[in-house]
């Protein structure tokens, strides 16, 4: 498999940046995920990093290199990001569990399928139109949908680390076309930034430069008013597009194993999550992965 892939998050105006992202791969499998952690409860950022923890040391299990059932995968990767948050909480005695949102998209056999609760959203554009986006778990998206006049604030109905079980949606699969684009983002960007303009600057940019574009006007739309942005966007198999041959470039198949931004080894939910410096550094250590990688390839 061959696509290109950038993600960026920025603290905006808020004291805390409770945003999470990261991706994994194998030679036949990608996962790329993305959390929100709420404010109005105890440590969002908590619920966040659980969040994808759990979903990527999931995907390190069970894609040996490929998933079984990648439908009965996401149901079951949302489930137990919930449950493990319930069980972070219940291990401090905690009278409020962290909550989060989450996002999730999985890559295999050419096709895409996303599950997501609340309201952080996937996006899949092609040839410069929006071919699917997701529907958010909120009162004013409901109402929407029903015609009838959206309440002013987006009030979420379900979340993962809610005392009741959460809902959520699973997507069809949809087969990729070379030059798709497919981006993950957290309400920060797209309660900011129109659908029409996401997918506009998605179309006609590279991701590398299409993420900081959006999180930027994301940023000066919303002022010191801003929510945290975050955004993770791959394009799909491009060998005629120069991203391909930039590091943000990655070709599955010249790799064995597992490789992720997401830290997973001796990830326990009752133990602390990361802190920021050590998401960094694995992130760092994942673009150092693809820099050999290309660089191999050039040499080849």
């Amino acid at each position: 498999m061959k696509f290109s892939v950038f993600q960026l998050s920025r603290q905006g105006g808020r004291a805390n940046n409770e945003d999470r992202m990261g991706y994994a791969y194998t030679r036949e499998a990608c996962l790329f995920v993305l959390a929100d952690g709420m404010g109005g409860h105890p440590q969002g950022e908590v619920a966040a990093q659980i969040a994808i923890q759990t979903v990527a040391l999931r995907f390190q299990r069970e894609a040996k290199p490929a998933l079984e059932d990648v439908a009965l995968f996401l149901s079951a990767s949302v489930i137990a990001a919930h449950d493990a948050i319930l069980a972070y909480a219940k291990s401090r005695s905690m009278p409020d569990a962290p909550r989060t949102t989450l996002v999730v998209a999985l890559v295999q056999d050419g096709q895409v399928r996303w599950a997501h609760c609340g309201d952080s959203r996937a996006y899949l554009v092609r040839g410069g139109a929006l071919l699917a986006r997701t529907r958010d778990h909120s009162y004013r998206e409901l109402q929407g949908a029903l015609g009838a006049e959206p309440v002013n604030r987006n009030v979420l109905f379900t979340c993962l680390g809610s005392p009741v079980r959460p809902l959520y949606d699973v997507s069809n699969a949809v087969l990729l076309d070379a030059g798709d684009r497919l981006l993950l983002c957290s309400d920060g960007l797209w309660d900011a930034v129109s659908d029409e303009a996401i997918v506009q600057i998605l179309s006609r940019q590279r991701v590398a430069d299409a993420v900081p574009m959006l999180v930027d006007l994301a940023l000066r739309n919303a002022g010191s008013a801003s929510d945290n942005v975050t955004a993770l966007a791959l394009q799909w198999d491009t060998p005629i597009i120069p991203d391909a041959d930039k590091d943000d470039g990655i070709d599955t198949g010249t790799e064995d194993g597992f490789a992720s931004t997401i830290q997973t080894d001796d990830f326990d939910p009752a133990d602390e999550v990361l802190d920021d410096k050590a998401i960094e550094r694995s992130i760092a250590e994942i673009n150092e992965t693809i820099r050999r990688t290309a660089a191999r390839k050039a040499q080849g």
